[in-house]
């Protein structure tokens, strides 16, 4: 898919409404569509890339700032605590293919090993 046609580089244009929570230069973070927790945020770089990994490797500086951007949020909106989830590959759950880590929190996501 083109950068042309991804979903997140439509609403990081502002051409696809989205609730914004905070922004950056090379960031963005909004509102899920379909949250999993009552704080369900996407932290997205502005710069198209597939995933996590070609993010890490072409602007490792950009995901830092996105790790960043997740800890300011989880402090507003969950006590400082949260997860962040990145999957990569439709197998692992994602489907949009532009790096995007999914910020998960406001109450107890407990823990079970698979």
């Amino acid at each position: 898919m083109s950068d042309t046609e991804c979903i997140f580089c439509k609403i990081i244009a502002g051409e696809v409404p989205a609730e914004m929570v905070l922004e950056t230069d090379t960031v963005v973070a909004f509102r899920d569509l379909a949250p999993q927790a009552p704080t369900h945020v996407l932290v997205v770089p502005r710069q198209h890339l597939a995933d996590v990994t070609d993010l890490a490797a072409a602007a490792p500086d950009v995901l830092a700032e996105m790790v960043d951007l997740a800890q300011r949020i989880a402090d507003d909106e969950c006590d400082g605590q949260f997860r962040l989830i990145f999957n990569t590959g439709p197998r692992a759950g994602q489907s949009v293919f532009h790096a995007h880590g999914h910020i998960i929190g406001g109450a107890d996501l407990g823990w079970s090993p698979a």
